[in-house]
């Protein structure tokens, strides 16, 4: 990366020397660089060394799982993959009924202090998660090796469209600093960063970010494809722009292709949690990611607890290999992904083609099947006035499209618009369709282009 590495000594300015928690940073991204080369085997045995210390010290300080019926396996033998596979998977209600049960009482020298956060997830559903020191090193490392792995000019300008506390950094202003912030500016020079609150109009994202005219944009992949399409459609160039960073959604193909057309550049995507941190992170050479197997370990698998064949959608099972001050050791995120085969790179981190969504935004038929709402915008170019939609599934015969459109679509466009949908999901159901002039935003401003308002079984 440019410009180059910070040095903490002023007057060394090259060969740089970093601050030690840069080095830190630095130390193990060598690691990675050289660790994602091994063969998937290979990487296998490393995680499973160390998932043996994860277990033996969840044992023996963490009460959750000394209590829990069918423990983590017999001590004092080696992992195997039917080993692991006979541990109990750890869903989000044990999270939330465990409490501090799950929280370790003896945390290992080096590894705190420990900071709590509070995320809704991917299931909408609050957790409170303990996160070590430790942990957030991990962290750090990683995002260098996201930045890494991109090839970011750290000297350009960034600029962040997302959550921020209510009052702060709205339009027009926003907020100005001096370098990218966190990991990256604590180890590289970085240029300027700016920030708007995603709760800003189209209009006034679009007016904030000519003017700002950055280098690298990062915000929600819905943020993303409506920008892109506003500033597609009235001819809004970012002439210095060169890459989009996608965060926090589901990143569908239409999004790539609507900020392609509109700006001539690819979006490179993340899948993360905050109480796991990150697990996968897009190839240097491909649109899908990789599993960051050095910090998680994370299956997908079918219905029956086996694991899916590359093509096959399963259940995300994640254990996160370092934070010991709340150990979570195969945990039901509460998404769904397609495994993938061996990338074409030569790396030996397995692949994830795509990630679905989320669990409890299945589509549900009568007779209980439940499936993936695929209405992706693709289906909609024909309709251009289309600008947001949201799905909502208001019975097991009733469907709500909430529309934010350029302006009221005609009769033909609503019977055409209705035929796609019923196209597309298989089933005739009843869709009525509403305007909206805005379709708000979740929690952490995320956003959900389906939402199922049936209760689960």
């Amino acid at each position: 990366m440019e410009p180059g590495l910070r040095s903490s000594i002023a007057d060394i300015a090259w060969p740089a020397i970093p601050t030690p928690a840069a080095a830190t940073s630095l130390a193990i991204l060598y690691q990675l660089e050289r660790s994602q080369w091994w063969p998937r085997e290979v990487l296998r045995t490393e995680q499973f060394r160390q998932v043996s210390v994860l277990l033996e010290h969840a044992r023996t300080s963490v009460p959750f799982y000394a209590d829990r019926p069918g423990g983590l396996g017999p001590p004092g033998k080696a992992m195997t993959p039917e080993r692991w596979r006979g541990i109990p998977i750890l869903t989000r209600d044990n999270l939330q009924t465990a409490g501090t049960g799950l929280h370790s009482t003896a945390l290992p020298k080096g590894h705190g202090p420990t900071s709590v956060m509070a995320s809704s997830g991917s299931t909408g559903r609050p957790v409170q998660s303990v996160i070590s020191h430790i942990r957030n090193v991990f962290w750090d490392a990683f995002t260098l090796r996201e930045h890494v792995w991109q090839g970011r000019d750290a000297g350009g300008k960034l600029a962040s469209i997302r959550a921020f506390p209510t009052g702060k950094a709205v339009y027009p202003h926003g907020f100005q600093v001096t370098n990218w912030g966190g990991p990256i500016a604590a180890v590289y020079r970085t240029g300027p960063a700016a920030g708007l609150s995603v709760v800003s109009s189209i209009e006034e994202q679009a007016e904030w970010l000519v003017r700002q005219n950055p280098v690298y944009l990062l915000t929600f992949p819905t943020a993303l494809r409506a920008l892109a399409l506003y500033c597609r459609d009235r001819g809004i160039t970012l002439p210095r722009l060169r890459q989009a960073r996608a965060i926090s959604e589901v990143l569908g193909p239409e999004t790539r292709d609507a900020v392609r057309d509109a700006w001539g550049v690819e979006i490179a995507n993340t899948y993360s949690a905050n109480e796991i941190g990150y697990m996968a992170l897009q190839c240097p050479d491909h649109d899908h990611l990789h599993v960051q197997s050095e910090s998680v370990y994370l299956e997908i698998l079918r219905d029956d607890g086996t694991p899916c064949e590359a093509g096959e959608t399963g259940r995300v099972i994640v254990t996160g290999l370092h934070n010991f001050a709340m150990p979570l050791i195969r945990y039901e995120i509460g998404d769904y992904a397609q495994a993938g085969p061996p990338c074409p790179c030569g790396r030996g981190l397995p692949v994830i083609a795509r990630v679905m969504g989320r669990v409890r935004n299945m589509l549900r038929l009568p007779g209980g099947r439940e499936v993936w709402p695929l209405i992706g915008e693709p289906s909609y170019a024909g309709i251009p006035a289309i600008r947001q939609f949201q799905m909502v599934q208001k019975s097991l015969e009733l469907l709500e499209m909430r529309l934010v459109t350029e302006r009221p679509l005609t009769q033909d466009e609503e019977v055409r618009l209705r035929e796609i949908v019923l196209k597309r999901l298989g089933h005739p159901f009843e869709i009525i369709l509403t305007y909206r002039d805005t379709i708000p935003r979740g929690a952490g401003g995320k956003f959900e282009d389906f939402k199922s308002e049936i209760e689960a079984p």
